[in-house]
């Protein structure tokens, strides 16, 4: 599983694909706008890598990769390459260290890349809080930072309309909240809440100049929506037990989130709102085939600023695509294999 949006779309309109496989992270893209696919390459060549890559992208459409590499016997260092275009090779991956100078993983990492293009990475470290290294302006990596927090469990990096990025973490007695308040300098704590978000739910989206929404379940099975110095609201019944993937995009002149996260039957549920307006509800729409257990979603806007998603099965690597129908609503396409 990939933490963070793993179909995305680069700054020539194609879309690009990042897909976990083994000991490596595989990429495919589009040959094309909306035109074929290319067949999966392996980045980085041969290093062999640890399952549960993380992915970011700038406001420049460069897509950040960060992932554990087996270093000596029972060890093992973070490492981060840049895909700059879909079409064009990822960079190798370069070593960042561990948050601890050294030791075995520590947790799922996360990157969002700030508005000056650097890589901000976030992991759990060995006392429990949250370890952090950034892209220096002119070449090269910060020495790692330590931000506290005590027995984190998954992260959720995001950045914000304003170019800053911010840092969601699931504890035991809630969600705590980090917030960069200048470029370049590590995210400070911010206000949290004491709402307990069900493990591995976490996924953070830019939906205005001023906010960041966190959209997480909560442990009776509520999918909620929740930006800080407010309380978090129950939106719907979650569809399923992963995290949603969530986009802001425009239906019929209305600006819209559109969730989207695999069910319980298996199928590919819907929702969308006016964002920031969950008062205004929602509800699921299933789409698609019913997929193997295990199976992922991510959606994204296509070249056309229309939304496209994208399902993947882990075990077996099958990719199926959608995108959205040019008539009212939110209707899609029959699901394609890619």
């Amino acid at each position: 599983m990939v933490n963070g949006d793993w179909l995305l779309r680069g700054r020539d309109g194609r879309l690009t694909v990042y897909l976990p496989s083994d000991d490596a992270v595989l990429c495919r893209a589009e040959l094309a706008p909306g035109g074929p696919w290319e067949a999966p390459r392996r980045i980085g060549g041969d290093q062999r890598l640890h399952p549960g890559p993380a992915v970011g992208q700038g406001a420049d459409g460069y897509a950040h990769l960060v992932a554990w590499r087996p270093t000596v016997k029972g060890e093992s260092g973070l490492v981060h390459s840049t895909h700059f275009r879909p079409r064009l090779a990822p960079l190798d991956w370069n070593p960042i260290g561990h948050p601890d100078k050294k030791g075995d993983r520590t947790g799922t990492p996360a990157v969002a890349v700030d508005a000056e293009g650097r890589a901000h990475v976030f992991v759990r470290d060995g006392g429990g809080g949250v370890g952090t290294v950034a892209q220096k302006e002119k070449g090269g990596w910060t020495p790692w930072e330590h931000l506290g927090g005590e027995d984190v469990g998954q992260l959720a990096a995001v950045t914000g309309r304003s170019g800053r990025v911010e840092l969601y973490a699931a504890g035991p007695d809630g969600i705590l909240c980090w917030r960069q308040e200048e470029p370049g300098k590590p995210p400070g704590r911010a206000e949290g809440t004491d709402v307990r978000a069900r493990s591995g739910t976490l996924r953070a989206l830019a939906t205005s100049a001023e906010h960041t929404t966190l959209f997480f379940t909560d442990q009776e099975g509520q999918l909620c929506a929740w930006r800080p110095g407010s309380d978090p609201v129950r939106l719907l019944a979650a569809a399923g037990p992963g995290p949603v993937s969530a986009v802001r995009c425009v239906i019929e002149g209305h600006d819209c989130t559109v969730l989207a996260q695999p069910s319980a039957s298996g199928r590919v549920a819907f929702a969308a709102y006016p964002t920031e307006q969950e008062p205004a509800g929602a509800w699921w729409t299933e789409s698609g085939p019913r997929l193997a257990a295990g199976a992922v979603v991510s959606v994204a806007l296509d070249e056309y600023g229309e939304v496209v998603a994208a399902s993947l099965d882990p075990a077996t690597g099958t990719l199926l695509l959608t995108r959205r129908k040019d008539e009212p609503g939110l209707a899609l396409r029959a699901w394609q294999e890619v």
